[in-house]
């Protein structure tokens, strides 16, 4: 007798499993999208606080001489914030930032008047100075595995120190750099079109913030960046040699602090070893106001520039509307609070 075969419902059922298309609402698009361009909301704060100054204050602020008169005045800032970027997006940080822009300029400026040093070879003898600096925190970041906070707080101690016992907290007067020594002044020299005004430091700024974004962004080396700052174990396994790649940026970043205290001597007109007091805790307020995130792996040079702008426009419309200069620092402390929250709140997502 043949036996019977009995189909069962889900002998005829379909092999693929039905799917559900689930679109993203515009909450969740805006955090995908700001995850994608994190410089977006620091450009369009700029963009609003310029027009807002501009409305406020009219011709005043919305001169050719004014706006310049910002970039001069964020130009060390933004040099400083460079370097403090590319150590923030590998999850790390530099509180030695302002101590080795200002032991550069010393350097510098001691060479040429104390040992009598060409201007060109004492600029070249504080520039491998910030170089070394940063490349100590990067070894010691990268092989001893200390805490970069801790590494980068000694180094400004010891950096400081440095700086004053070497100097004799003795600064040299801008009448005797320009007699003896104009090429340390190089970077104040100013360049005018129609009414604006620029400084070679300000060009400096703007050439470092375009190159890195570059490398950054189409380079083998920018994109490790990103994967030691996001994610250091998961990098080492994908191949990528993430102690060497911690110590060339803290090796960059003393590099770009070094250009930064040649300028610095450029802006102020003197080798002071007692300037860019502040310079550390500006170029965090810079990258952070400027979408970069603290935990690292996400964010753009650009973002930092815009950053910078944003309290360079902040300082100078109080000013000229007349403003007690606290609501100045109230002011950029809401944008450091709000920037974080935006950073935490774009995280939760966008994975």
């Amino acid at each position: 007798m043949a036996s019977e075969q009995y189909e069962t419902p889900l002998d005829n059922a379909p092999d693929t499993v039905a799917e559900f298309e689930v679109k993203p609402g515009i909450i969740q698009s805006v955090q995908h999208w700001l995850h994608r361009t994190p410089a977006a909301i620091p450009l369009l704060v700029l963009i609003i606080s310029i027009a807002i100054f501009g409305l406020v204050l009219g011709q005043k602020f919305f001169s050719p001489f004014a706006l310049t008169l910002i970039l001069q005045q964020v130009a060390i800032v933004g040099i400083v914030g460079a370097a403090q970027a590319l150590v923030i997006l590998t999850a790390g940080i530099d509180l030695s930032v302002g101590a080795i822009m200002v032991l550069s300029s010393v350097v510098m400026g001691q060479f040429t008047f104390r040992y009598g040093l060409p201007a060109e070879l004492a600029v070249i003898c504080g520039l491998a100075v910030g170089t070394c600096c940063g490349a100590i925190n990067g070894l010691l970041v990268a092989w001893i595995r200390l805490p970069p906070f801790i590494v980068t707080l000694g180094m400004w101690q010891i950096v400081l120190a440095s700086n004053f016992l070497y100097s004799a907290n003795e600064t040299i007067r801008s009448q005797d750099i320009a007699k003896q020594a104009p090429l340390l002044q190089f970077f104040g020299e100013k360049i005018k079109i129609g009414g604006a005004v620029f400084t070679y430091a300000v060009i400096l700024m703007v050439v470092l913030t375009v190159v890195l974004s570059y490398v950054l962004k189409h380079t083998a080396w920018g994109r490790h960046v990103y994967a030691v700052g996001d994610d250091p174990e998961a990098a080492e396994l994908s191949g990528v040699r993430v102690k060497r790649v911690l110590v060339s940026v803290y090796a960059l970043a003393g590099f770009i602090c070094a250009l930064a205290g040649w300028a610095l001597i450029g802006r102020i007109g003197s080798v002071s070893p007692t300037a860019g007091q502040f310079a550390n805790i500006e170029s965090i307020t810079a990258v952070v106001i400027g979408g970069i995130s603290l935990f690292g792996g996400r964010g753009a040079i650009a973002g930092m520039l815009f950053g910078a702008l944003i309290v360079g426009v902040f300082s100078l419309g109080l000013r000229l509307v007349g403003s007690d200069p606290q609501w100045t620092y109230l002011l950029i402390g809401v944008l450091i609070i709000f920037a974080v929250a935006i950073d935490q709140w774009i995280r939760k997502v966008a994975v």
